[in-house]
């Protein structure tokens, strides 16, 4: 009677393990099928709209969780699953460990960067800041890369052991949601094609030649004003849009500066901000917010 009583426990939390895993597993295709819908509304290219939705497909139809996949096998498990490539198999560990995906955050215009990299132990609200309004950081992917390439040690308060803290919680926080790689300076696009899509952007935007979003902050009476590209550069996908951030309000820029998303084949990603240089030697010129240094310069 006991050993029943113990098989019938048995079946039952199967069952519910079954039922949470496939509850889980539409949450999944949901999030997959909307970012393919906005993808489509806003003019992306077909490849990447329907790859999407082919994930989005099979996850919902998977019999078995998909968040066993990601627990047992790393993302490396989800890439070898069909129609699931790199960046969506980021984009899927991203929602299993946060219940969350920045990417459509950043589709609808509705990215809150001070409050992202707060999500960093060590940062608080005024560190954030000052990365945002200093190094045009908005997203974890472009912290990481400015703790490697020397850019975060310019800030003051941020010595070698806070350094070292926040590139240790960043390898926590961003390691299940990419393919290995090793840990440093991520690969970003050339700087001239981040010019060229910022000088797109822009001229497009001016003639009322790309498709707009509706941002829910800074925005009650809900306008559809916020332009978005999405295009390519050689094996890179970019993404720009002005930035609606509480800084480019402040100061008057959300005409001006305009944030450029980038990706590479999931392998690499990040993003950077194309700003007017008001002061110095680049002073009325389009820059790279961080690489001014470098004189990757290009007129108006």
């Amino acid at each position: 009677m006991f050993q029943r009583q113990q098989d019938g426990v048995a079946v039952s939390q199967t069952a519910n393990d079954m039922s949470g895993a496939h509850a889980e597993n539409l949450f999944i295709s949901e999030k997959l099928a909307e970012v393919a819908d906005l993808l489509s509304g806003q003019g992306a290219g077909p490849f990447r709209i329907r790859a999407y939705r082919e994930a989005a497909d099979f996850v919902s139809e998977m019999p078995n969780g998909i968040r066993e996949v990601l627990e047992e096998q790393g993302t490396e498990g989800l890439v070898d699953l069909p129609t699931i490539g790199t960046s969506i198999a980021g984009a899927i560990a991203e929602l299993l460990q946060t219940g969350d995906l920045g990417m459509i955050q950043r589709l609808r215009g509705e990215v809150d960067p001070e409050k992202v990299l707060q999500t960093v132990p060590s940062i608080g609200p005024r560190l954030a800041r000052k990365i945002h309004e200093d190094l045009g950081i908005e997203t974890l992917e472009g912290l990481e890369t400015a703790a490697y390439d020397g850019r975060l040690e310019t800030l003051g308060g941020i010595g070698q052991r806070r350094l070292r803290g926040i590139r240790h919680s960043l390898t926590e926080m961003l390691s299940r949601r990419r393919i290995s790689r090793p840990v440093g300076k991520m690969p970003t696009p050339p700087i001239e094609a981040i010019l060229d899509v910022d000088s797109e952007y822009r001229r497009r935007d001016r003639e009322h030649d790309l498709p707009k979003i509706a941002p829910r902050r800074f925005n009650p009476t809900g306008e559809a004003w916020l332009s978005i590209l999405h295009t390519k550069r050689g094996p890179w996908r970019l993404t720009a849009l002005y930035s609606n951030t509480p800084n480019a309000h402040r100061l008057d820029r959300t005409r001006d500066w305009v944030v450029v998303y980038f990706e590479k084949d999931g392998t690499a990603e990040g993003q950077c901000t194309v700003v007017t240089e008001t002061r110095g030697p680049f002073k009325g010129r389009r820059v790279v917010r961080g690489h001014e240094p470098h004189r990757f310069v290009k007129r108006h």
